[in-house]
């Protein structure tokens, strides 16, 4: 079984994702729309895709697309989420779920009410971080988790100005000031996606910008927003909590490691920096640097890479770590590149097995949002100087 797919956005991102989707098995024809013709056309010819759409509306109008993959610009996921699934089409969405929490729950709505695949393509619930940790709490290693943090700290001097640049345009300033905690789930999510609770409240604080360039300038960002670095401490439902920082002005190599995660329980507790990870009991420590660790599968000069910042590239080009589990993947991802630390392999196979056996991916509507709106609330805290909010939940996946 098969289904065809309309890839929404040729950017930089969009690419990688488009030749694993087109290797995998459970995928037929693959098309291509942006809103740059050209850019979509370089796409087709480069992998030998199925063709190009003028536009987002022609593909959902086309019988012949079945499912669309959004990669476009962070803040327009929740309408063109919406868009596709309210014209009979799943849909992969990259991150963040949408920007309100009226976004997120239409999105959840009209998957309820379509009954058709929805996921987001967050990466770090295949952060090998996450995954260890995830396991190793299913174990009961940790004992009684209390306490968490999750870190997405990408400086913008390291590929974040020639990223706005390139799909931006002229006004690129205006977007590259998007609020840290708008886009939280790569923190959010990897705590999350290994703890298994939720959110329920939040202190955060948000830190000016002092650099005067035009990035994060309130004259000129279109979200009205000033803060380069935010921090955001939220209670988590059953008892604990968890930090997380969303920083894009930082002295850390993060073209080394940009996620990073730590899980304190009763019994044992995990670290993780940027170039080493340890798993600590009472009795000491042991360092499972190795085990987290994915070994690249594409060199950092891929022609593929050629439109990418150097200090980008990484993100492409890690393989899988030892404590991935890749026997459920199709064979001939074996050979092909990967990326944020090992995720995107399993992200597309998540997106393709709930298609095709209409079953509930990993990052559904109900998780996505759980990912998401944490951050939103907690960018409302940080604009209050840190007044405690409530947040929202839209509860558990319905069982199939």
């Amino acid at each position: 079984m098969t289904f065809s797919l309309g890839i929404v956005g040729a950017g930089q991102f969009s690419g990688q994702f488009a030749t694993l989707f087109h290797a995998h098995p459970g995928v037929g024809d693959v098309y291509v729309t942006d809103l740059l013709p050209e850019r979509a056309e370089r796409l087709v010819a480069a992998q030998g895709l199925a063709g190009t759409f003028p536009s987002y509306e022609a593909m959902l109008e086309s019988k012949d697309i079945e499912a669309v993959a959004i990669f476009t610009q962070r803040w327009t996921h929740g309408p063109l989420v919406l868009q596709g699934l309210n014209a009979g089409k799943h849909v992969y969405s990259a991150v963040p779920m949408a920007i309100t929490e009226e976004e997120i729950a239409a999105v959840i709505d009209a998957v309820k009410a379509t009954g058709l695949t929805y996921m987001m393509g967050e990466t770090s619930q295949y952060n090998p971080a996450t995954v260890h940790a995830r396991n190793r709490i299913a174990e009961g290693a940790f004992g009684r988790l209390f306490y968490a943090e999750g870190d997405y700290v990408h400086d913008m001097d390291l590929g974040f100005y020639d990223a706005y640049r390139y799909s931006g345009g002229e006004r690129w300033k205006a977007t590259a000031s998007y609020p840290p905690l708008l886009y939280p789930t790569h923190s959010v999510g990897g705590v999350l996606g290994a703890w298994g609770t939720h959110a329920v409240s939040v202190s955060a604080i948000g830190v000016r910008d002092e650099r005067g360039d035009g990035v994060f300038d309130k004259r000129i960002s279109q979200f009205d927003n000033d803060f380069s670095n935010a921090t955001a401490l939220f209670e988590v439902a059953g008892g604990g909590s968890f930090r997380t920082n969303e920083f894009r002005r930082v002295g850390y190599p993060s073209h080394i490691r940009e996620s990073r995660f730590r899980f304190f329980g009763t019994e044992a507790s995990m670290e993780q920096l940027a170039t080493v990870a340890l798993w600590q009991d009472k009795n000491g420590v042991e360092d499972i640097s190795e085990l987290l660790e994915p070994k690249p599968t594409m060199a950092p000069d891929d022609p593929s890479l050629q439109h990418i910042a150097p200090e980008l590239r990484a993100a492409f080009t890690s393989g899988s770590a030892p404590v991935h589990d890749r026997s459920r993947l199709p064979r001939v991802f074996d050979r092909l590149h990967n990326g944020h630390e090992g995720s995107h392999h399993f992200l597309v196979d998540d997106f393709v097995t709930a298609v095709n056996t209409r079953s509930l991916p990993s990052v559904n509507a109900w998780v996505a949002a759980r990912y998401t709106l944490p951050g939103i609330v907690a960018h409302a805290s940080a604009l209050r100087d840190g007044a405690r909010l409530g947040i929202p939940d839209f509860g558990d996946a319905p069982e199939a």
